[in-house]
Formats: C-alpha cells, structure tokens, sequence
C-alpha cells in the first residue's frame, strides 16, 4: 500500500515530458537528456517533500534547465551576499565604460602600434599616462595579476650575489588560495631576511639586517588580517630614508591599490600608491579587481629606472596582459581621471549607498514578496568590502529577511536561488536566508523579486 501512495510514482514518463508542444524548439537529443535531469532531481525531491511538482512546473524547469545549459561560462550570477569585491565571484565587477572599451577592443586594435608614426609601438605605454597622472610615478607597468607584480619586481631587481630581501616578521602573509608571501620569496631565487617580530617591527630593524647581499627592503600590506593592541611599524617616510642611506630600493605590495579616501565613508583609510611614492617607496605593486574596480591585473608604479629594469626583463613577456584587459584598465583609470569613478565604478557605487536608500529598496521588495504570498521581512545588517579588504570594516545596510520558521529548509531555498536562472547567491545566517540590495544593482531587484517568487512557489511556500 505504501508504494501506492509513494509520490515519486505519479511523475510523467520522458516520452510524454518530450511531447509536450511548450518544448518543441528544444532540440531531441537536448530535450530528452534533459528531462532525465529534471525528473531524477524530482523524484529525489518527492522522497522528502509532501509538495510535488506539477507537470506545467515540470516542464518549466525543463525550459530553464535547457536555456541556462546555453548561458555563459562562467555563468552571470546577481551577487546578494552583502560582500563587495566577493573573490569566489569574480572580484570587482566591470563599469559599463569598461565593458564597452572591452568590445570595441576585441577586434584589431592598436595594440603595439603608433597610429602617428605606422611603425610597431608598445603596448606598455597605453595605460602609462594615466597611471602617472593618477599616483604621481614617474613610470608604470602593466602583468597579468598582483602575485605576477611582485614574481617580476623580485626576478628584475635580484642581482648576482645580492639577492637577500629583508620583511618584517608581521608581514609574512597568506592570502586566499594558499598564496603566500614566503613562497614567492623563494620562488624568484630570493632569500627571505626576517626582522621585527608579528606585532612590532621598526626602521633600525630593516637597518640592521642591511648587508653587502640586500637586494631590498620589502613592504607588504596585510590587507586581509588585522593586528591591534601592542603593534608598531615603521613609517613610510623613515624607512624609505634608510633604503636611501644604503642605496638599496624601498618596494611596497599594497594590495588592493585604493585610489580614493575611504574615511568619507566611515571606513578606515587604505594606504595609497600616490602617498606610498610620495614618502620615497621606490616601487608600488596593487591590484587591478580590488578597490581600484576593474579587471585582474598587477600593477606596478614607480621610480622610471627601476621600472625600466622590469619592462626588460625576460619574464615581462610571459606575464603581460592582454588587449582587452588593457581597455578596460584604461577605461576604468580613466573614470579616476574625468572625476567620476564614485558613479561609473561599480565598487565604489556599492560602497557609497546610503543606508536609508537600502532600506527603502528592501522595503518595496518585502513588500512586493507579501503580494505573493511569502512572508519575508526587513532586518539591519552589515555589508563588507571582501577582496581581502579592510577586514573588520563594514558598512550598515538592510536585508530583506526570509525565516526558517516560514520558510522551512534555508539550505534548498539557497540552492534553489543558485540554481536559477539568473542566479542569485544569497547568505545564510543566524537562521535566515539574507539578501543584501547593497551588491544588487537597482536594476536587477526586479530580477531577484522573481526568482525568489518563483523558486518559493515550486516548494509550495507562495501562491
């Protein structure tokens, strides 16, 4: 008797699923595999749920199934977590001024050619300019990401017998993916000279350890952790005068290479490439998909002769950047340039919504999710800035709220956000699925109020 009332036995076979006139345009051999997919995750669906799917529903999924199949990849997702620069999806999404030097770039394009003269040019000139005129180096130089910067600043600048480089004990960092600091080090042929200790390091540190064998003095910005309590470390501007003392360079790993003052926005100030060069740091190496707010990318700004150095070195070629990646660099520099990037930069746009604003969006959605029949609800919050980025800092926003007491099974709802088509990455936490409007653009909370209005209908929780 039981099996009788099993759910998973109503479920229409394949062969009536692929007649269907609404799946027509799907092409067989497309059509059947992928409704074997649809109907297996069903049937495993049935055997915990009092709620199955009706045919009509069936055959929508089967509809979305075969047209995320056609999607990109890696597939767009809208980004609801709350984190800004989230590393898992992608950093730094891209201005609409970035996207469009992207495509007009990817057809021929001047990359190592001067337009004036008709002669092969370089393509390390084309993002210098504005490198220059935004931080105040005399020179810049452009690889393909922040860990490629620092492999070329070490592989250029080691030199016979001096190949000692001298950090502080409490910069020996580990960023995500297992990269660390120590092991690139090693890997250029450099030999790691250790001073200070975790908490507290001093310039007559750096200046005791200098030998005959120093290659140079290396600053590394901790930008994923944070030490407080009983912490020193040196001034810039005092220990760029004791590499000067004994002739050997002062180079900086900043990270995420923020352009901008963030104390407007009640966050701690990031150090700055211009105020690095500006106290004497010979080279400054940060990234391109953090708080600058476009593509991967290392950059590398400084002194002209050191950086000419880097740009003839036989490892340059193997990390240089493409010419998309050029544009859109260029793009986004140049919304730094015209004064705009607090507008045109994505990054920045999310970190300057007030929270009223936010509160205000989440507001309509709740409601509209009322409408439909889910009982969902607002509740302040935080947001980061990720990207291994001011950790600790947050900013205060609003959540639209769903419960695990209205609706069940926060883990399947999750999923079934990530599954959708678009696919819309929530937070889980503390009991509720959380939804961050902070890191939706405007335009998409229409997007996300129907995914989430159609992923509650299927588990029977919205009219």
């Amino acid at each position: 008797m039981s099996d009788r009332r099993d759910p998973r036995r109503g479920l229409p076979s394949v062969d009536a699923l692929g007649r269907a006139e609404a799946l027509a345009d799907i092409a067989p051999a497309e059509r059947i595999a992928t409704i074997r997919q649809v109907l297996a995750e069903e049937r495993a669906a049935r055997a915990t749920t009092s709620a199955p799917a009706t045919t009509e529903t069936l055959i929508a999924r089967v509809r979305a199934l075969a047209a995320r199949a056609r999607e990109p990849v890696p597939r767009p997702v809208i980004n609801a977590t709350g984190v800004i620069i989230n590393t898992n999806l992608g950093r730094a999404p891209l201005s609409e001024a970035a996207l469009m030097a992207m495509r007009a770039a990817s057809s021929y394009a001047a990359l190592e050619y001067d337009l004036a003269a008709g002669e092969r040019g370089s393509r390390n000139a084309l993002a210098r300019d504005l490198l220059c005129q935004l931080t105040g180096a005399e020179d810049a130089l452009v690889v393909n990401n922040g860990a490629a910067a620092v492999l070329l600043i070490l592989a250029a600048l080691l030199n016979g017998d001096r190949r000692e480089v001298i950090v502080s004990r409490g910069q020996l960092v580990e960023i995500g993916g297992g990269f660390r600091i120590p092991d690139v080090l090693r890997q250029s042929g450099a030999r790691l000279v250790e001073v200070g200790t975790t908490n507290r390091t001093r310039a007559e540190d750096y200046a005791a350890a200098i030998t005959p064998a120093t290659a140079l003095l290396l600053l590394v910005h901790p930008s994923n952790f944070r030490v407080i309590g009983f912490t020193e470390a040196p001034d810039r501007a005092e220990l760029a005068e004791v590499a000067r003392d004994h002739v050997v360079p002062l180079i900086e790993d900043m990270g995420s290479g923020c352009l901008l003052d963030l104390s407007r926005f009640g966050l701690t100030p990031e150090p700055t490439p211009q105020a690095a060069l500006a106290a004497g740091v010979e080279l400054v190496s940060f990234s391109g998909d953090k708080l600058l707010g476009g593509p991967q990318a290392g950059i590398i700004v400084g002194a002209a002769r050191t950086i000419k150095l880097l740009a003839q070195h036989p490892l340059m070629r193997a990390l240089r950047v493409d010419k998309v990646t050029l544009a859109s660099l260029i793009a986004t520099l140049g919304s730094y340039a015209r004064n705009v990037a607090l507008t045109e930069i994505p990054v920045w746009r999310m970190i300057a919504q007030l929270p009223e604003t936010l509160r205000q969006r989440a507001e309509a959605l709740v409601a509209m999710l009322f409408g439909a029949g889910i009982v969902a609800e607002v509740r302040s919050g935080e947001s980061t800035i990720g990207g291994g980025s001011l950790p600790g800092e947050t900013l205060p926003t609003w959540h639209i709220a769903l419960s695990v007491r209205t609706v069940g099974d926060l883990d399947a709802l999750g999923k079934r956000l990530r599954m959708s088509s678009p696919a819309v990455i929530p937070r889980i936490a503390h009991d509720y699925l959380l939804l961050d409007p902070r890191t939706v653009p405007p335009e998409r909370d229409a997007d996300v109020l129907d995914v989430l209005i159609r992923c509650m209908r299927e588990t029977g929780h919205a009219n």
